[in-house]
């Protein structure tokens, strides 16, 4: 059953701690968003100038596709995440959350000619679902918007070449797991690369199978739900401030 928008707004809130928490904020900048239901056109967004430390779920921004702000409040959203996030919400009906980092591991593995190598327990997961999509600048040119979701295409992980990371998902729990993998992946590469010696490869055969092998891990539980809910639990143990 779909969340209200109220409930929506507070799980949203508790993934910006959550990426604050791992270490995934920068500084004001980045974005996570979530499409409101029965709202298609609508979706939340950070305050532009708040930390991720800092939002809660009453000071999430509700904005439609083009960018105005329907909410009555006193912040101005990130012009480069409205680009990111408008396009793909109305490109891809099915992603109704979307995320953008800037890590050290992902920008340094975006960085790489070769980005992320399939040799790694976390990126054999990513087999054939994740996407690449060059470097453009800062996006906040609104005819980037056709050529990031062609890029895109139908996959729910993208490098976003010299700049960092992109994960979707039907829900904020899942887009968290796209993003911990992607992320974790791009992690162990780095330690990897930093030890020079030869990587080890990974058959295609394997490959071909990790969807299946991590259905079955997952034990029936939607995908990221045991993820996230654990590590928002987490996060109430530190600071509940986030549901205001």
């Amino acid at each position: 059953m779909a969340l209200s928008e109220t409930e929506l707004r507070v799980q949203l809130a508790a993934c910006y701690r959550i990426f604050d928490y791992l270490g995934w904020d920068e500084l004001i900048f980045n974005h996570i968003t979530v499409k409101i239901p029965g709202e298609f056109q609508h979706f939340l967004i950070n305050p532009y100038g708040l930390l991720y430390s800092e939002v809660q779920a009453s000071n999430l921004v509700k904005v439609d596709i083009d960018g105005n702000i329907i909410d009555d409040t006193p912040y101005k959203v990130n012009p480069a995440g409205m680009v990111i996030h408008s396009a793909i919400h109305e490109a891809r009906p099915d992603a109704h959350c979307i995320a953008h980092i800037h890590s050290d591991a992902g920008m340094a593995v975006a960085c790489q000619q070769e980005g992320l190598r399939i040799d790694n327990f976390y990126s054999i997961l990513l087999h054939n679902q994740l996407a690449y999509h060059d470097f453009e600048g800062i996006t906040v040119n609104p005819e980037e918007k056709l050529r990031l979701v062609a890029n895109l295409g139908n996959k729910n992980h993208l490098i976003l070449r010299n700049h960092g990371l992109l994960s979707c998902g039907k829900n904020i729990p899942e887009m968290f797991l796209n993003m911990w993998l992607l992320q974790r992946a791009c992690e162990i590469q780095i330690a990897v690369d930093a030890t020079g010696k030869p990587v080890s490869p990974i058959s295609k055969e394997i490959g071909d199978r990790s969807e299946e092998l991590l259905k079955i891990q997952m034990s029936g539980a939607a995908r990221g739900e045991l993820e996230f809910n654990a590590l928002v639990r987490k996060i109430d143990q530190i600071d509940c401030s986030y549901k205001d």
